[in-house]
């Protein structure tokens, strides 16, 4: 599997891919709060507001993009800054053959050796795929938020996730 795959640092080249990947959840739902489709100019002002230690990844397989990561700041707090937020999508024709995995591995080794000790995961409520995939990379449950997110006419809850670097 890994001969066919690169896992990259995003360029402005990859923002639009990124953008129609990030859509295909915003439009099915179940996934993300996010409710206005993404550009690509969308996407570079998120990274034009990173700080030195969050990052935007993009995963190739045979040269198309077909997946991203992010690494954010958990918090502006000073106090937070061991603590950041990760997430992964695929594109759906991709999901279930390991890709998300090699992607979100890679992700978690860059949130270590960039000196973070605890990644939080946001993942809404019922989406079980997500949930069970995470806990099979160390990510445990802390606490479900009740009716946090309202989309698409419903409220939505929103489980939080932690993996600690011991």
């Amino acid at each position: 599997m890994k001969e066919n795959l690169k896992i990259a640092i995003a360029t402005p080249a990859d923002y639009l891919a990124v953008a129609n990947i990030y859509n295909e959840y915003i439009i099915n739902g179940g996934a993300t709060m996010d409710e206005v489709i993404k550009s690509e100019k969308d996407i570079a002002g998120w990274v034009e507001k990173f700080n030195d230690r969050e990052r935007l990844f993009v995963l190739k397989k045979n040269s198309q993009i077909i997946g991203w990561g992010i690494i954010k700041k958990y918090s502006d707090r000073s106090g937070y800054r061991t603590t950041c937020e990760t997430a992964i999508y695929l594109t759906a024709s991709e999901k279930g053959n390991g890709y998300g995995t090699f992607l979100k591995k890679y992700v978690m080794q860059v949130c270590k050796d960039l000196g973070y000790r605890h990644l939080v995961a946001k993942i809404l409520g019922g989406n079980e795929a997500s949930i069970v995939y995470n806990q099979k990379l160390g990510y445990t449950i802390v606490g479900t938020q009740k009716e946090v997110g309202f989309r698409d006419g419903q409220w939505y809850d929103v489980v939080i996730m932690q993996y600690l670097f011991r």
